[in-house]
């Protein structure tokens, strides 16, 4: 079966996180790893205030995460995602093939490049205003002479 790319997005307990920020990573890639799958791409994404307490928790830290596994193993993924006591809520959304690439290269933080657009030659697509002479209307006649 084919691998699919997901978006990953968690919200840490704040007070779980603070005391072991490292183990926040190493969890999310333990349990990518145990299902078969690569994680792409793992970092913080912010820490603030919820909406609304969540178990309790006023605060929380949202972590990214891209990862590649088969589209059997996201159930799985689900129920140990839900299982963990430092994951309040997660969320898991397949990323269209086409936006990857892009997606992935912003998490680690590098610059991705527009497309660059085709160069044209054919006369018919030069600028046409440098070579036709604008006529002026009669009130800038006026005003010039």
């Amino acid at each position: 079966m084919a691998e699919i790319v997901y978006e990953c997005m968690f919200i840490f307990n704040a007070n779980a996180y603070a005391r072991n920020p490292t183990g926040a990573a190493n969890n999310i890639e333990e349990m990518v790893k145990t299902l078969g799958g690569e994680v792409l791409a793992n970092r913080l994404f912010d820490e603030r205030k919820l909406a609304y307490p969540i178990n309790g928790h006023r605060k929380g830290v949202y972590w990214l995460t891209y990862a590649k596994m088969e589209s059997t193993s996201v159930v799985k993924f689900n129920r140990a995602c839900r299982l963990n006591d430092m994951i309040l809520r997660h969320m898991v959304v397949k990323i269209d093939p086409r936006l990857v690439d892009a997606m992935v290269s912003m998490a680690q933080g590098k610059v991705v490049a527009p497309p660059s657009e085709p160069e044209s030659t054919s006369k018919e697509e030069t600028d046409v205003s440098a070579e036709t002479p604008v006529e002026k209307t009669a009130e800038e006649a006026t005003i010039e002479g």
